[in-house]
Protein backbone atom coordinates (compact mmCIF):
# COMPACT_ATOMS: atom_id res chain seq x y z
CA UNK A 1 0.00 0.00 0.00
CA UNK A 2 1.03 3.62 -0.17
CA UNK A 3 2.56 4.82 2.86
CA UNK A 4 1.39 8.61 3.35
CA UNK A 5 3.31 11.13 5.46
CA UNK A 6 1.05 12.01 8.81
CA UNK A 7 2.23 15.49 7.90
CA UNK A 8 0.51 15.18 5.14
CA UNK A 9 -2.97 14.30 6.38
CA UNK A 10 -5.34 17.06 6.58
CA UNK A 11 -9.09 17.23 8.37
CA UNK A 12 -11.08 15.03 5.78
CA UNK A 13 -13.77 17.68 5.60
CA UNK A 14 -11.05 20.25 4.27
CA UNK A 15 -10.12 17.98 1.98
CA UNK A 16 -13.30 16.85 0.65
CA UNK A 17 -14.43 21.06 0.32
CA UNK A 18 -10.82 21.72 -1.36
CA UNK A 19 -11.22 18.96 -4.09
CA UNK A 20 -15.08 20.13 -4.82
CA UNK A 21 -13.34 23.86 -5.07
CA UNK A 22 -11.03 22.51 -7.29
CA UNK A 23 -13.28 20.80 -9.77
CA UNK A 24 -15.81 23.96 -9.62
CA UNK A 25 -18.45 21.96 -7.76
CA UNK A 26 -21.20 23.69 -5.30
CA UNK A 27 -22.07 21.78 -2.79
CA UNK A 28 -25.72 20.87 -4.85
CA UNK A 29 -24.01 19.67 -7.48
CA UNK A 30 -21.74 17.52 -5.44
CA UNK A 31 -24.46 16.20 -3.43
CA UNK A 32 -26.80 15.62 -6.11
CA UNK A 33 -24.20 13.70 -8.19
CA UNK A 34 -23.08 11.84 -5.42
CA UNK A 35 -26.24 11.10 -4.34
CA UNK A 36 -26.12 12.43 -0.90
CA UNK A 37 -27.92 15.09 0.85
CA UNK A 38 -26.62 18.66 0.37
CA UNK A 39 -27.13 18.86 4.55
CA UNK A 40 -25.00 15.75 4.86
CA UNK A 41 -22.21 17.10 2.92
CA UNK A 42 -22.00 20.28 4.40
CA UNK A 43 -21.66 18.12 7.52
CA UNK A 44 -18.63 16.59 6.63
CA UNK A 45 -16.97 19.64 5.23
CA UNK A 46 -17.41 21.11 8.67
CA UNK A 47 -16.20 18.17 10.65
CA UNK A 48 -19.67 18.09 12.05
CA UNK A 49 -20.45 14.24 10.60
CA UNK A 50 -17.39 11.76 10.02
CA UNK A 51 -18.12 9.82 6.39
CA UNK A 52 -17.97 6.39 6.18
CA UNK A 53 -15.32 4.83 4.31
CA UNK A 54 -17.81 4.10 1.18
CA UNK A 55 -18.79 7.67 1.57
CA UNK A 56 -15.24 8.98 0.93
CA UNK A 57 -14.69 6.68 -2.13
CA UNK A 58 -18.33 7.31 -3.55
CA UNK A 59 -17.20 11.49 -3.53
CA UNK A 60 -13.65 10.88 -3.84
CA UNK A 61 -15.22 8.96 -7.31
CA UNK A 62 -17.17 11.89 -8.43
CA UNK A 63 -14.56 14.49 -7.94
CA UNK A 64 -12.04 12.17 -10.17
CA UNK A 65 -9.74 12.33 -7.34
CA UNK A 66 -6.38 10.39 -8.88
CA UNK A 67 -5.91 7.04 -6.55
CA UNK A 68 -3.19 8.35 -4.98
CA UNK A 69 -5.10 10.98 -3.22
CA UNK A 70 -8.09 8.93 -2.64
CA UNK A 71 -5.63 7.06 -0.44
CA UNK A 72 -4.62 10.30 1.09
CA UNK A 73 -8.44 11.09 1.83
CA UNK A 74 -8.75 7.42 3.65
CA UNK A 75 -6.09 7.95 5.85
CA UNK A 76 -7.86 11.14 6.30
CA UNK A 77 -10.76 10.00 7.26
CA UNK A 78 -9.26 7.31 9.68
CA UNK A 79 -9.49 3.79 7.24
CA UNK A 80 -6.68 2.53 5.92
CA UNK A 81 -5.72 3.01 1.98
CA UNK A 82 -7.22 0.49 -0.06
CA UNK A 83 -4.88 1.33 -3.35
CA UNK A 84 -1.73 -0.67 -4.03
CA UNK A 85 1.03 0.86 -5.85
CA UNK A 86 3.36 -1.70 -7.10
CA UNK A 87 7.14 -0.25 -8.39
CA UNK A 88 7.13 -1.38 -12.39
CA UNK A 89 9.97 -3.31 -12.55
CA UNK A 90 7.85 -5.64 -9.84
CA UNK A 91 6.97 -9.47 -10.87
CA UNK A 92 3.26 -8.82 -10.67
CA UNK A 93 3.63 -5.86 -13.03
CA UNK A 94 4.85 -8.36 -15.93
CA UNK A 95 1.87 -8.25 -17.66
CA UNK A 96 1.50 -4.42 -17.74
CA UNK A 97 5.15 -4.27 -19.10
CA UNK A 98 4.51 -6.98 -21.47
CA UNK A 99 1.58 -5.07 -23.08
CA UNK A 100 3.27 -1.77 -22.93
CA UNK A 101 6.49 -3.31 -24.44
CA UNK A 102 3.93 -4.45 -27.28
CA UNK A 103 2.42 -1.24 -27.76
CA UNK A 104 5.83 0.41 -28.08
CA UNK A 105 6.71 -2.24 -30.68
CA UNK A 106 4.01 -2.31 -32.72
CA UNK A 107 4.39 1.40 -33.35
CA UNK A 108 7.49 0.82 -34.76
CA UNK A 109 8.97 2.80 -36.99
CA UNK A 110 7.31 6.04 -35.51
CA UNK A 111 8.40 6.87 -31.81
CA UNK A 112 6.53 6.32 -28.82
CA UNK A 113 7.27 6.84 -24.90
CA UNK A 114 5.74 5.84 -21.85
CA UNK A 115 6.12 7.94 -19.06
CA UNK A 116 4.71 8.06 -15.33
CA UNK A 117 2.60 11.38 -14.16
CA UNK A 118 6.22 13.69 -13.78
CA UNK A 119 6.60 12.78 -17.47
CA UNK A 120 9.60 11.05 -16.79
CA UNK A 121 10.60 8.18 -19.30
CA UNK A 122 9.41 4.82 -18.10
CA UNK A 123 9.92 3.02 -21.54
CA UNK A 124 10.27 3.95 -25.47
CA UNK A 125 10.82 2.08 -28.87
CA UNK A 126 14.02 2.10 -30.90
CA UNK A 127 12.76 5.07 -33.04
CA UNK A 128 12.01 7.53 -29.96
CA UNK A 129 15.97 7.83 -30.31
CA UNK A 130 15.48 10.10 -32.80
CA UNK A 131 14.48 12.88 -29.90
CA UNK A 132 17.27 12.10 -27.69
CA UNK A 133 19.83 12.31 -30.30
CA UNK A 134 22.77 15.65 -29.47
CA UNK A 135 21.28 15.76 -26.23
CA UNK A 136 23.78 16.73 -23.66
CA UNK A 137 24.08 13.68 -20.76
CA UNK A 138 22.94 15.62 -18.25
CA UNK A 139 19.42 15.55 -19.74
CA UNK A 140 19.50 12.04 -20.46
CA UNK A 141 20.87 10.42 -17.02
CA UNK A 142 17.66 8.60 -15.30
CA UNK A 143 15.17 9.99 -14.55
CA UNK A 144 15.03 11.37 -17.71
CA UNK A 145 11.92 13.95 -18.16
CA UNK A 146 10.49 13.97 -21.46
CA UNK A 147 9.21 17.91 -21.20
CA UNK A 148 12.68 18.59 -19.60
CA UNK A 149 14.62 17.13 -22.62
CA UNK A 150 12.15 18.91 -25.18
CA UNK A 151 12.25 22.43 -23.65
CA UNK A 152 15.55 22.66 -22.43
CA UNK A 153 17.75 25.04 -24.61
CA UNK A 154 19.88 22.38 -24.82
CA UNK A 155 18.14 19.64 -25.43
CA UNK A 156 15.30 19.26 -28.39
CA UNK A 157 14.75 22.65 -28.32
CA UNK A 158 17.53 23.90 -30.34
CA UNK A 159 15.99 21.59 -33.56
CA UNK A 160 11.92 22.94 -32.81
CA UNK A 161 11.40 25.00 -35.37
CA UNK A 162 7.97 26.16 -33.81
CA UNK A 163 9.25 26.42 -30.09
CA UNK A 164 7.02 29.07 -29.11
CA UNK A 165 3.75 27.42 -29.94
CA UNK A 166 5.20 23.96 -28.79
CA UNK A 167 6.27 25.46 -25.11
CA UNK A 168 2.87 27.11 -25.10
CA UNK A 169 0.95 23.93 -25.74
CA UNK A 170 3.29 21.96 -23.29
CA UNK A 171 3.20 24.30 -20.00
CA UNK A 172 -0.53 24.97 -20.15
CA UNK A 173 -0.70 20.81 -20.30
CA UNK A 174 1.16 21.07 -17.60
CA UNK A 175 -0.53 23.76 -15.90
CA UNK A 176 -3.93 21.73 -16.37
CA UNK A 177 -2.26 18.97 -14.46
CA UNK A 178 -1.51 20.57 -11.42
CA UNK A 179 -4.81 22.05 -11.47
CA UNK A 180 -6.35 18.47 -11.85
CA UNK A 181 -3.97 16.95 -8.97
CA UNK A 182 -2.79 19.74 -6.90
CA UNK A 183 0.70 17.90 -7.00
CA UNK A 184 3.48 20.16 -5.49
CA UNK A 185 6.15 18.70 -7.21
CA UNK A 186 3.91 18.94 -10.37
CA UNK A 187 3.79 22.65 -9.37
CA UNK A 188 7.65 22.71 -9.45
CA UNK A 189 8.50 21.10 -12.73
CA UNK A 190 5.68 23.19 -14.31
CA UNK A 191 7.79 26.57 -12.94
CA UNK A 192 10.90 25.27 -14.08
CA UNK A 193 9.40 24.56 -17.52
CA UNK A 194 7.68 28.27 -17.93
CA UNK A 195 11.02 29.51 -16.97
CA UNK A 196 12.91 28.50 -19.50
CA UNK A 197 13.85 30.96 -22.18
CA UNK A 198 11.58 30.75 -25.60
CA UNK A 199 10.07 32.85 -28.36
CA UNK A 200 6.57 34.27 -27.68
CA UNK A 201 4.13 32.41 -28.97
CA UNK A 202 0.52 31.62 -30.23
CA UNK A 203 -1.56 28.95 -30.43
CA UNK A 204 -3.81 30.33 -33.60
CA UNK A 205 -4.01 27.36 -36.19
CA UNK A 206 -2.36 27.97 -39.60
CA UNK A 207 -3.25 26.72 -42.87
CA UNK A 208 -5.40 23.62 -42.97
CA UNK A 209 -3.86 21.92 -40.39
CA UNK A 210 -6.37 19.73 -38.28
CA UNK A 211 -3.57 19.05 -35.25
CA UNK A 212 -0.89 20.70 -34.00
CA UNK A 213 2.47 19.62 -35.02
CA UNK A 214 5.83 19.34 -33.53
CA UNK A 215 8.06 20.53 -36.31
CA UNK A 216 12.03 19.86 -36.31
CA UNK A 217 14.92 20.54 -37.94
CA UNK A 218 17.30 17.32 -39.14
CA UNK A 219 20.17 19.01 -40.88
CA UNK A 220 18.19 20.33 -43.95
CA UNK A 221 14.96 18.64 -43.62
CA UNK A 222 11.81 19.88 -41.76
CA UNK A 223 10.29 16.88 -40.07
CA UNK A 224 6.32 17.13 -38.69
CA UNK A 225 4.88 15.22 -36.21
CA UNK A 226 1.63 15.01 -34.19
CA UNK A 227 0.89 12.88 -31.17
CA UNK A 228 -1.87 10.73 -29.42
CA UNK A 229 -1.95 10.17 -25.59
CA UNK A 230 -2.96 6.53 -23.96
CA UNK A 231 -3.70 5.31 -20.42
CA UNK A 232 -5.12 2.19 -19.19
CA UNK A 233 -8.89 1.85 -18.85
CA UNK A 234 -9.57 0.74 -15.47
CA UNK A 235 -6.67 0.87 -13.28
CA UNK A 236 -6.25 -0.10 -9.70
CA UNK A 237 -2.99 0.39 -9.09
CA UNK A 238 -1.74 4.06 -8.43
CA UNK A 239 1.38 2.93 -10.63
CA UNK A 240 -0.67 1.78 -13.52
CA UNK A 241 -3.25 4.75 -13.82
CA UNK A 242 -0.29 7.22 -13.49
CA UNK A 243 1.00 5.71 -16.80
CA UNK A 244 0.41 7.14 -20.39
CA UNK A 245 1.63 5.95 -23.68
CA UNK A 246 2.36 9.01 -25.86
CA UNK A 247 2.85 7.48 -29.53
CA UNK A 248 3.87 10.19 -32.40
CA UNK A 249 2.79 10.18 -36.18
CA UNK A 250 4.33 11.69 -39.30
CA UNK A 251 2.25 14.71 -40.23
CA UNK A 252 3.57 14.21 -43.87
CA UNK A 253 4.90 12.13 -46.40
CA UNK A 254 8.33 13.43 -45.93
CA UNK A 255 8.45 12.75 -42.23
CA UNK A 256 7.41 8.95 -42.40
CA UNK A 257 9.82 8.13 -45.44
CA UNK A 258 12.47 9.46 -43.20
CA UNK A 259 11.29 7.05 -40.17
CA UNK A 260 10.74 4.22 -42.33
CA UNK A 261 14.37 4.68 -43.95
CA UNK A 262 15.93 5.26 -40.44
CA UNK A 263 14.44 2.07 -38.66
CA UNK A 264 15.93 0.54 -42.11
CA UNK A 265 19.18 1.48 -40.97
Amino acid sequence: MTITSLSDVRPIGDQLRAWRQRRRLSQLELASGADVSTRHLSFMETGRSAPSREMVLRLAEHLDVPLRDRNLLLVSAGYAPVYAETPIAEPRMDSVRAALRQVLRGHEPYPAVVVDRFWNLIDANEAAGFFMEGAPPELLEPPLNVLRLSMHPAGMARNILNLGEWRTLMIDRVRRHVALTADAALAQLYRELRDYPGPEATTAPAGDEVVFPLRMRDGDRVLSFFSTIATFGTPVDITVAELAIESFYPADAETADFLRERAAR
